[in-house]
C-alpha cells in the first residue's frame, strides 16, 4: 500500500515534488528546534502538551477552555478588489483553517452544525487537518469525512505543516480539490478569477508560487491559499489580490482582549489574525476552526469566515 500511495503521489504531483515532501516526512521525528521558517516549533514539543493542560487545570481554566472550542464564530469579511468583474461581485468564499480534526471529535460535529446552513459559492480549507505532526493519518481522514458531510461543493484545500502528503489521495477522494503549487480557474460567463494554492511553507518549505501561478494572466484577479502568512512578501510582489491563510490560531490561548502570547509565525504581529493589508494586497489570517497542542481556547474563539468579494470603484 505504501508503494501504491507513492506511485499515486508521483503521478499526481510529479516525481520531484512527491520525493521532496515524502523525503522530509520520512526523516526522523519533526524537530522542536531547527528546520522550517521558524527556529522553534512548539507543536513538535510533546511534553509541553501535558504541561499546558495541567497548568490550566491547576488554575481552573481547562473546562472553560474546552467548552470554548465548541463556540465557533461566523466571521464576515468584505474584500474590495480592483478589476473584479460584475459577474464576481458578491462571490463568497467560506474559509476553514487549522481543523485538527482528530484532536477533539465533538468540535468536528460543532463545525458541521455551524457551516451547514451558511450561504457561499465555494469553500477553501487552509491546512492542518491532523492533530499531530507525524504518525497515523487514519483518524484525521475519518473525521475530515464527517466534516465534508456538512460542506457544499466546490471545496478547495492546501496542506499545512501538520499534514502528511500521504493524506492527499483520501482528501481528494472525499471531494476536496487540493491545490499543491497549482491553480484553479473559476468561471462565470465570460469572466474568470484564479484560485492558487501552495504546499506548506512553514515547516516543509515546499511552496512554489512561481510554479502555481506562472500561467495566470497578469491582469487577472487571483487569490492565494497558503497555510501560513509567513510568505506575505512573496505573495504581494507576485501580484495576488487576496491571500487567505491560518496557522497562527490567533494565539489560541490569549490574554484578555485577545492578546496572543505567541503566534508561532515569522510575520508582523498585526498579521496574526483577521484582515490585514500589505503592499496593495489584502490578507486574512484565520484564528482557526479547531485547536492545536491542547484542545482549549481562551479569549480567542474558533471561527469560520465568509469572504465576500466586492468590486472596488
Amino acid at each position: 500500500m505504501e508503494q501504491e500511495i507513492r506511485q499515486q503521489l508521483e503521478q499526481r504531483l510529479g516525481r520531484l515534488h512527491a520525493r521532496l515532501r515524502l523525503g522530509i516526512e520520512e526523516e526522523t521525528k519533526p524537530r522542536v528546534f531547527g528546520n522550517g521558517i521558524n527556529f522553534f516549533h512548539p507543536e513538535n514539543w510533546y511534553s509541553v502538551h501535558s504541561l499546558i493542560r495541567n497548568s490550566l487545570r491547576l488554575v481552573g481554566l481547562y473546562r472553560r477552555g474546552l467548552r470554548n472550542t465548541l463556540d465557533i464564530q461566523v466571521r464576515r469579511h468584505e474584500v474590495m478588489i480592483k478589476g473584479l468583474s460584475p459577474e464576481f461581485d458578491g462571490y463568497t468564499l467560506l474559509q476553514l483553517s487549522d481543523i485538527h480534526a482528530d484532536i477533539y471529535p465533538p468540535a468536528v460535529h460543532a463545525m458541521v452544525e455551524t457551516v451547514r446552513e451558511l450561504e457561499y459559492d465555494a469553500c477553501v480549507l487552509t491546512g492542518d487537518y491532523r492533530a499531530q505532526t507525524h504518525g497515523p493519518v487514519e483518524a484525521a481522514i475519518e473525521w475530515m469525512g464527517v466534516l465534508m458531510s456538512g460542506l457544499r461543493q466546490p471545496v478547495y484545500g492546501v496542506l499545512g505543516n501538520h499534514d502528511s502528503v500521504t493524506m492527499l489521495p483520501a482528501l481528494e477522494a472525499m471531494g476536496i480539490r487540493m491545490l499543491l503549487n497549482e491553480h484553479q480557474c473559476i468561471e462565470r460567463g465570460e469572466e474568470r478569477i484564479y484560485l492558487v494554492g501552495i504546499d506548506d511553507a512553514h515547516y516543509y518549505r515546499v511552496d512554489n508560487i512561481e510554479k502555481a501561478a506562472h500561467a495566470i494572466p497578469l491582469e487577472a484577479v487571483s487569490i492565494l491559499l497558503s497555510h501560513t502568512p509567513e510568505i506575505y512578501r512573496q505573495a504581494a510582489h507576485a501580484g495576488f489580490n487576496l491571500m487567505l491563510c491560518g496557522h497562527t490560531h490567533g494565539g489560541q490561548i490569549c490574554l484578555p482582549g485577545g492578546i496572543p502570547i505567541t503566534l508561532d509565525a515569522k510575520c508582523p504581529r498585526y498579521m496574526g489574525s483577521g484582515p490585514w493589508d500589505y503592499n496593495g494586497m489584502c490578507g486574512y489570517t484565520s484564528v482557526g476552526t479547531g485547536s492545536c497542542i491542547v484542545n482549549v481556547r481562551l479569549n480567542c474563539p474558533p471561527e469560520v469566515t465568509l469572504h465576500r468579494l466586492r468590486a472596488a470603484p
